[in-house]
């Protein structure tokens, strides 16, 4: 019971896992297209960050998508530094499981990924996705710039009403601005490349989100 509690709550500071110095190191090369997973990077590039549940599923929606540059995988939005996947799975991290992108402005628009965003998962659902259940699995846009804060707010108010036109819940996703991106561990990068029949998610609420 009480680790169910804790996968359902944020923690506090006091009860944050206290993490370690070092990062967990990333492959240098993105395992699909072969880009640099690290700096440096083209210079038109914007940053993206989003949370949407299972990101094995999401992040190969992304790299499958025009104009993106990379995509990696990894733990954001909580308190411990460097965490392991073990660690963020105990729901005492904070942590959200995101995808981070690295993308072209001059070949995609921010609009472009939030309506990927939305129809990919069900922002309802609280700290869950479909079987998966926890605070790592949380709905979240991460903005780097007032721009992306509000075309986020603007997308989540229209995608809002679609819903509770069509007998949909409230939309819980949360809209902060992005902090510390920490590498998920290699296995996990471009996971369902390498996995091809691996699990991909629970999928969205059937109701679209057009832009």
């Amino acid at each position: 019971m009480l680790g169910s509690i804790r996968k359902s709550t944020l923690p506090d500071k006091a009860q944050a896992l206290p993490g370690r110095a070092s990062a967990i190191k990333p492959p240098s090369q993105h395992y699909v297209n072969g880009h640099n997973l690290l700096p440096p990077y083209p210079v038109d590039i914007e940053y993206a960050m989003f949370g949407l549940g299972c990101f094995w599923g999401a992040e190969r929606r992304f790299w499958e998508s025009q104009g993106i540059y990379v995509t990696a995988v990894g733990y954001s939005a909580g308190l411990t530094p460097n965490p392991t996947y073990q660690e963020v799975c105990s729901g005492q991290t904070g942590h959200n499981e995101v995808v981070q992108l690295i993308y072209s402005q001059n070949d995609t628009a921010y609009l472009d990924l939030l309506k990927i965003f939305w129809n990919l998962h069900d922002p309802t659902q609280g700290m869950r996705q479909g079987n998966d259940m926890g605070t790592q699995y949380r709905s979240g846009i991460y903005y780097y710039t007032s721009e992306q804060q509000t075309l986020a707010e603007q997308s989540r108010e229209k995608y809002q009403q679609i819903l509770l036109a069509n007998d949909k819940g409230m939309i819980t996703t949360e809209i902060i601005p992005a902090g510390d991106f920490y590498y998920a561990e290699e296995y996990h990068q471009q996971y369902l490349a390498k996995n091809p029949g691996g699990y991909c998610g629970s999928g969205g609420t059937g109701v679209e989100f057009a832009g």
